[in-house]
């Protein structure tokens, strides 16, 4: 067995958590324990588990239950002075190097696990630690069978979907449930993507869907509201176009008394030119102009291919040889490619069709979120075609959504012990 010093404190908790111990095991001074449940997990101060219950020699315990590598840690971490631990029932270490008491005198009992588990575990283990590799499991993964990949996957999927979710919720409470003003705003956000997301939101919140649906039948209007917010319409400009939209924007903006943000937040640096905010922009109004309201016929269609024609979108004619304004480029019509679509769906639509469903306890339509995830083409990142590397590789955007959460919420903590494929190749 290697030295106690190289023994992980993470582990021993996954030892406890998942019973991975020998049959029979005894406290310090000899009575057999036997685990009956290991407690729940704490992850924030305070004991390591709470509500365990043991059985030692003929009597049963339920309380708090604290892991250490040595016992006498309990002394380096201050336990022995702090009245959340007096009530412990029993102490959990790797090496019982000193007996330790509560306040009364009393000896907590001690079960040391030091021999009473597979070593196999504690070598597979250190597999997990070299800190170069992209995943910790990388050279193992592949090994792994696809169901108990996929069945990790679902829960993952949940898990990331949960997440949004209580975005969204939580933007709805700071709106008195406004899901039509929510809507909007995560739909911006979105098409700023990851580069302009923040900066796009922060425009939409200056300038309310129902001011922007007050000009709904206007894309001159809409697009000078836009742009105006944006703060790209200061300049002066020589062509008419942009000229069009200042002078429509100044009216406007006296009239609903509204103040843009800098134009120096937005980044056009590193973009693909299509994807520069000006383009963004003018899609965005595009899709207002279609319909002020997209929630609600999102929320009507059973079809994906119905929101997805939704979404199809050009910019404006002005922007077929511009990329900003007052700079001629090559000749070509700027739509939202189906790239850009899917991730909208992925990140907006299917979101908040889930919340939606889940607010007004409609089954069918969070499993129409659901369906519509599974439908999707898997997108093609650097995550996704790492993984693909790995013999890993999904088959839907509900499949890469999952390894996307995977890889940033676990494989980049190393939360190994935490994961069920970790667990499985932990464990062979």
């Amino acid at each position: 067995m290697n030295n106690y010093n190289t023994i992980p404190e993470e582990l021993l908790i996954y030892l406890w958590r998942y019973r991975l111990t020998n049959a029979e095991l005894y406290t310090s001074d000899g009575l057999p324990v036997t685990i009956l449940h290991p407690g729940e997990r704490n992850f924030d101060s305070g004991p390591d588990f709470f509500n365990g219950r043991i059985k030692i020699g003929d009597t049963t315990w339920a309380g708090n239950i604290e892991i250490h590598v040595l016992s006498s840690d309990w002394f380096k971490h201050g336990h022995d002075h702090d009245p959340a631990y007096d009530n412990i029932i029993l102490h959990v270490v790797y090496q019982n190097d000193r007996p330790v008491y509560r306040k009364n005198k009393q000896l907590i009992p001690t079960l040391e696990l030091k021999g009473n588990f597979d070593e196999t575990i504690l070598k597979n283990y250190y597999k997990f630690k070299p800190l170069n590799k992209w995943i910790p499991c990388e050279e193992m993964i592949g090994g792994v069978n696809r169901f108990d990949v996929l069945s990790w996957l679902d829960k993952l999927m949940a898990g990331r979907l949960e997440n949004k979710a209580t975005e969204i919720e939580n933007e709805l409470t700071g709106t008195k449930q406004d899901f039509q003003e929510v809507f909007y705003r995560k739909l911006a956000r979105n098409f700023g993507f990851k580069t302009n997301g923040d900066t796009f939101a922060l425009m939409a919140q200056t300038l309310p869907l129902n001011l922007l649906a007050k000009h709904k039948s206007q894309i001159l209007q809409l697009e000078a509201l836009l742009f105006g917010q944006a703060g790209m319409l200061k300049p002066a400009f020589k062509d008419e176009y942009p000229n069009a939209l200042k002078q429509e924007y100044l009216f406007l903006a006296e009239k609903y008394n509204l103040r843009p943000i800098d134009r120096k937040l937005w980044k056009f640096m590193r973009l693909r030119p299509a994807n520069f905010p000006t383009i963004r922009i003018s899609q965005f109004a595009q899709v207002i102009f279609r319909s002020s309201t997209l929630l609600n016929k999102i929320l009507e269609t059973s079809r994906l291919n119905h929101v997805i024609s939704f979404l199809k979108v050009d910019a404006t004619d002005y922007w077929n040889n511009h990329f900003v304004f007052g700079k001629k480029a090559g000749n070509r019509k700027k739509s939202l490619g189906t790239v850009s679509i899917n991730l909208i769906i992925i990140n907006t639509v299917i979101p908040f069709l889930f919340v939606y469903g889940r607010h007004k306890a409609d089954m069918d339509l969070q499993q129409k979120a659901l369906t519509w995830l599974e439908q999707l083409a898997p997108e093609s990142n650097a995550i996704t075609r790492r993984f693909s590397a790995l013999g890993i590789k999904p088959k839907n955007a509900m499949e890469s959504q999952a390894l996307i959460e995977l890889k940033q919420n676990y494989c980049d903590g190393k939360r190994c012990l935490d994961c069920r494929i970790g667990h499985i190749l932990l464990n062979r």
